[in-house]
């Protein structure tokens, strides 16, 4: 049945028409933002979860950022403690010399440790960085180094997990530069043949010294190479796990580009096939005129 009252073609072909629309508009929004779901109305649960994963690799990042911190730290403290160590073992080699060397030799010999003593303590002063000198503190709890080394959140809980070196561990010298694994053997009476030649015995107490300072250095640079390798190692896991992350949200939220385009070209063809049939649907009203023409 024919009427001039409701057009029943132009209104289906109205209806496909605005619904190829509503499509197309879509499409358009996902190639222009990359983004399947750009907000909650796309899909309200992957939106949720892509949101928080978001935040939590943000906190991830700064992590990261702490242990790059840390890391510099620790590594400038690790160089200068193992140069360190082995200006002291040079000060060893040379008050085996001294035992038995005449006062003259033995004055050779403390210009010579002299020498050595100054340079141990430009390595201490040295190894700073970022205003933290993890080789001359005060030896307590509170200069310990705690670098962030974790953000673990599960529901609404969070934990941060640290990488800890103690400044016990590391303190080659007390803040006044008297104390400390290598204090004793700074002082200027440690080796001192000025006034008369220094005696085998003297020269044994300060080589039991010296090995006491050998030990803990040892100490220290083991507990500086292990949070070393536990940084580097995080620092490698960070990275991964970030990535992961990224390509999880990536998953749920992220648009495929090449599906999209494909889909945005059949969608432009099926709003011009929609605009045709609207087109022919009204021209059909038209034609009713022709019955009453004479």
């Amino acid at each position: 049945m024919s009427s001039i009252m409701t057009n029943s073609a132009a209104l289906t072909a109205l209806q496909s028409l605005n619904n190829t629309n509503k499509q197309l508009e879509i499409t358009q929004s996902r190639i222009s933002t990359g983004y399947r779901v750009a907000t909650a109305s796309d899909n309200a649960a992957y939106w949720s979860i892509a949101t928080s994963m978001k935040s939590d690799n943000k906190a991830l990042s700064a992590v990261q950022d702490s242990l790059g911190l840390g890391a510099g730290k620790v590594d400038t403290a690790y160089t200068a403690i193992n140069d360190i160590k082995d200006q002291v073992d040079l000060i060893k080699t040379k008050l085996v010399t001294a035992r038995g060397a005449s006062k003259e030799d033995q004055q050779k010999i403390a210009t010579e440790i002299n020498a050595i003593q100054a340079q141990i303590k430009s390595s201490v002063t040295n190894a700073n960085f970022a205003g933290s000198n993890l080789l001359q503190n005060d030896g307590t709890a509170a200069s310990d180094l705690k670098i962030v080394a974790s953000y673990n959140r599960t529901g609404a809980t969070v934990t941060i997990d640290t990488i800890n070196v103690k400044s016990a561990d590391t303190q080659v010298l007390d803040v006044a530069g008297t104390g400390g694994i290598v204090g004793g053997l700074l002082a200027t009476t440690f080796f001192d043949p000025s006034a008369a030649a220094v005696a085998d015995t003297a020269i044994d107490t300060a080589l039991g010294s010296v090995e006491t300072a050998l030990g803990k250095l040892s100490t220290g640079a083991a507990s500086l190479g292990a949070a070393k390798s536990r940084i580097d190692t995080q620092k490698s896991f960070l990275s991964n796990l970030s990535d992961s992350i990224d390509k999880g949200v990536g998953s749920l939220v992220d648009a495929d580009m090449n599906k999209e385009s494909t889909r945005l070209q059949a969608l432009q063809v099926q709003q011009q096939l929609g605009i045709q049939a609207l087109s022919i649907a009204n021209g059909n009203s038209q034609s009713i005129l022709s019955l009453f023409r004479g």
